[in-house]
């Protein structure tokens, strides 16, 4: 079993949703780029509880837990490794719109494993939320590649800060 495989089923067998993101994401919805890692998005705070791992820890993988401080916008990232396999960073949000992307995800195979996707638009809050200049770039590309999810990212903006309604409406802008 992959690790992908492994991770998921760990937090599914506690009850936890999650799904993946990041370039991973990218890639199943048409845009690919090199990544070296599978990121998953989770907002239960039970993640951080070490006997859920220990099937995972059991089938040779490690785990690097890091919570983070209150003030941080998140709650904190798992890394997990295994040899010869991309590393699984379990992403731990603390929003409600972080939860709506999770309960918006669709069951898809990554990698010998049927784990839930961010779908394009939810990718694009995500990646508006990081503000870099990778995930600009990202953003651009998944529009090239869906720009019937523009309307969707409209509607859920305002639930995220500020500044990244601001950035959606720079790229959006620059693409008129």
């Amino acid at each position: 079993m992959t690790l992908l495989a492994l991770v998921s089923r760990a937090l599914e067998s506690h009850g936890i949703a999650h799904a993946v993101i990041g370039a991973t994401a990218l890639a199943v919805h048409g845009v690919s780029r090199s990544t070296a890692d599978i990121d998953l998005l989770v907002t239960d705070p039970r993640c951080f509880d070490p006997a859920l791992w220990t099937p995972v820890e059991a089938a040779g993988a490690a785990l690097d837990m890091r919570r983070a401080d209150a003030d941080d916008p998140l709650a904190g990232v798992i890394r997990i490794t295994r040899s010869d396999e991309p590393p699984v960073d379990v992403i731990a949000g603390r929003s409600a719109w972080q939860t709506a992307i999770i309960a918006r995800a669709v069951r898809v195979d990554v990698a010998g494993a049927a784990v839930p996707i961010a779908i394009p638009a939810d990718i694009v809050l995500l990646k508006l939320y990081a503000g870099g200049p990778q995930d600009a770039w990202d953003i651009a590309q998944l529009l090239d590649a869906a720009p019937a999810i523009e309307p969707l990212v409209d509607a859920t903006i305002t639930a995220l800060p500020a500044d990244c309604a601001a950035l959606w409406r720079r790229i959006r802008e620059r693409r008129a």
